[in-house]
């Protein structure tokens, strides 16, 4: 399996080994925490398959959203390479299989390797570039384009939750939420069924919003 993943397939026989030996393959079920906010960060996680939920606990207990994560990524590296707790925790909002890889052996084994080195480096870049654009929805974004941009980039997560909750997720009130989830509705920009799954949406429109 190790040989299949991008980040490690220019590994020869040996080290492929020693890489199993330092490692662990977990099996999520939908719910479960791959990690608390606060917990030591031993472990280097690479997530194989599934989508998992980041979020931090405000000062006044309000859950705030960070992202999604969908199939194989590192997630929280920058935990392990600043000798940090985990910043946020992390959900599975699907089944999903985490690869567990003792992360001190890793950075004394195997860090030194320019490939390895350079797919860690791509995937903190993609981390900062997480981070800029949850800055940017908190300080730039308006509800509707907040709204808007949550149906495009989280469908699944729209018909996961409740809309109290989406609203929470976006830092708006459940009835500026429904508001402009009725406007989108009324300019068929989204197409609900009677459990308010989505059943379509106009994504370019819809993009509009935000994408300016």
């Amino acid at each position: 399996m190790l040989r299949q993943i991008g980040f490690f397939n220019e590994l020869n026989e040996s080290e492929l080994k020693r890489l199993e030996d330092i490692s662990i393959v977990k099996k999520y079920k939908k719910g479960e925490f791959l990690f608390m906010e606060g917990e030591e960060s031993k472990w280097l996680h690479l997530m194989i398959k599934g989508s998992l939920k980041l979020y931090k606990i405000g000062p006044k207990g309000k859950e705030i959203f960070l992202h999604q994560l969908n199939g194989m990524t590192f997630v929280a590296e920058l935990a392990n390479f600043e000798n940090i707790k985990f910043p946020a925790t992390a959900i599975f909002v699907s089944s999903g299989e985490v690869l567990k890889i003792d992360y001190d052996k890793f950075y004394k084994e195997f860090l030194s390797n320019p490939k390895i080195s350079v797919g860690i480096i791509k995937s903190l870049s993609q981390k900062l570039k997480i981070a800029s654009e949850l800055i940017h929805q908190e300080l730039v974004l308006s509800s509707e384009a907040k709204v808007a941009k949550f149906l495009v980039n989280h469908s699944d997560l729209f018909n996961a939750l409740k809309h109290i909750k989406i609203a929470s997720i976006l830092n708006i009130t459940p009835e500026t939420f429904s508001r402009i989830l009725a406007k989108f509705k009324a300019q068929e920009l989204v197409n609900l069924d009677s459990n308010n799954k989505i059943i379509s949406i106009s994504e370019d429109k819809l993009k509009d919003f935000f994408d300016n």
